[in-house]
């Protein structure tokens, strides 16, 4: 699993480890790091590193001070290196005198926009293979100021990110003005909860080590592999009884398709035996024909999880439907119009014992809650789930993932292929099959979040679609081939 850490977690693991090494050894062994990774960008992307050109973004603190050390460390490999001081007269003293004891050049920045502009953002930026972002660090909240953001605009080539880009909030991922968008961040000591949290602004992300000694995260992302090697599959005296059963109550005249993706979804996750109750049997056996369909819940047979909600309206019927199904003592996934009907009569599973998942988007957040999950979302997610005793998962590029009294989970997608309509209905319903499997929770929705985004990466760049912008029923026709993706990851 990735662990990640705040900021306070963080500063309080780094107060230790002062205790325990050389002062300065830390920040030199940040900035050793960070040295190394820019020397193998400026070789990938140029072909050598003597002779190449490095320009800091320099503010002041410890965040300014790892960049300065490291511009000494990329001059001692011939590197040309220039460091804008943004706050000059607050620079980190030491790292400073390493940075002009190996040649380095200092510019000091102005302290306005308008003297800015008179000198030219370029001139004082020169001509960089790259640009290190050392503005501000993980003590650093808001936006860039106006002059970092000024400069940050003229940057015309990669950015390499010390820690975070600066300007995004190193615990919530949030934004609220100019920011840095890096190619590649490198943390020090842990990975901290804006490198998933805002992942698109991060880039690829390098850790470096720095002798941390840290406490159990309360932010965590499955690994691939273990998502593989956890999913479930037959053993030797298995059948399709003992794989587990899913129900699924989704779909209704106006939105049949949603019965069908919902459906395929608890298939393709490979549940040995899927039984359908409503009112889209026809559309649901056309498509897959092993399914068991009946038009009621209570004749559809003996299931070991249920999904409910998905396209099934919000009429008095469908209300009495998801009452019907959190009646029962089985994990039940809540989506979509259950969710809906959810805001409106919370009892109907605020008092529930059995595991219960639901799925809302922002909206249907807001709906639930009386109010938009808001830029810390782990913080809205988790009282949600303590609030109602329910694991949540709330979508987005960086899904979270929480159950009370633990530490939520949180599965980055690499990309938002999945933001198209339907997809969250087979979402759903891989999420009920590993339910059925007898799979914990929120790890269920954890590791069906996370074949969910494979599979929607493996169509966006399938022959047919070349990148492009996808629907859910190619998601769905991948969602096998995501699975075996990750099983042979795990088997490695």
């Amino acid at each position: 699993m990735l662990d990640y850490y705040t900021a306070d977690e963080v500063r309080a693991a780094e107060a230790e480890l002062f205790t325990r090494v050389p002062a300065g050894m830390p920040m030199h062994r940040a900035a050793f790091g960070l040295a190394d990774v820019v020397a193998r960008e400026l070789r990938e992307r140029t072909g050598g590193v003597a002779g190449r050109t490095v320009t800091l973004l320099v503010g002041s603190g410890d965040n300014g001070g790892d960049a300065l050390w490291a511009g000494s460390f990329l001059r001692r490999r011939g590197v040309a290196v220039r460091a804008v001081l943004l706050a000059p007269e607050r620079a980190h003293v030491a790292g400073l005198a390493a940075l002009r004891r190996t040649g380095g050049r200092i510019c000091p920045a102005p302290a306005t926009v308008a003297e800015l502009v008179v000198q030219g953002a370029g001139a004082l930026l020169g001509t960089p293979d790259l640009v290190v972002d050392g503005i501000v660090g993980i003590s650093g909240r808001g936006p860039l100021r106006p002059v970092a953001a000024e400069l940050v605009a003229g940057v015309r080539c990669p950015i390499i990110a010390a820690d975070l880009p600066s300007g995004v909030d190193p615990d919530t991922g949030a934004v609220s003005g100019p920011t840095v968008r890096a190619d590649v961040t490198v943390t020090f000591g842990a990975l901290k909860p804006v490198h998933a949290l805002a992942a698109p602004l991060c880039g690829r992300i390098e850790l470096v080590p720095i002798g941390l000694r840290l406490p159990d995260a309360n932010l965590i992302a499955l690994e691939p592999r273990t998502v593989g090697a956890g999913w479930p599959v037959p053993g030797p005296f298995d059948d399709k009884y003992t794989q587990g059963v899913t129900g699924v109550c989704a779909g209704s005249a106006t939105y049949p398709g949603a019965a069908v993706l919902c459906t395929g979804g608890a298939i393709a996750a490979t549940s040995g035996l899927v039984r359908y109750a409503g009112t889209g049997a026809a559309q649901v056996l056309a498509h897959f024909p092993e399914v068991v369909a009946a038009e009621t819940i209570s004749s559809a047979g003996r299931v070991q999880s249920w999904v409910c909600g998905p396209g099934a309206g919000t009429d008095a019927a469908a209300r009495d439907r998801l009452a019907e199904i959190l009646a029962t003592d089985l994990p039940v996934v809540v989506d979509a119009d259950g969710l809906t009907l959810l805001a409106t009569e919370p009892g109907l599973v605020t008092g529930r014992t059995a595991p219960t998942v639901l799925t809302p988007h922002a909206g249907e957040f807001a709906r639930l809650t009386g109010s938009e999950p808001g830029p810390d979302r782990v913080a809205a997610v988790r009282k949600l789930a303590e609030s109602w005793q329910v694991t949540v998962l709330l979508k987005g590029r960086a899904t979270l993932i929480a159950s009370p009294g633990r530490p939520v989970l949180v599965n980055e997608a690499g990309g938002s292929w999945a933001a198209t309509a339907g997809s969250g209905d087979v979402l759903s319903g891989i999420i009920a099959a590993l339910l059925a499997s007898g799979r914990d929770p929120a790890w269920a929705a954890a590791a069906a979040a996370r074949v969910h985004a494979l599979a929607a990466n493996l169509a966006a760049h399938s022959a047919t679609t070349a990148g492009a912008p996808i629907s859910a029923s190619p998601l769905l026709s991948h969602v096998r081939e995501a699975i075996g993706t990750l099983r042979e990851l795990a088997a490695r």
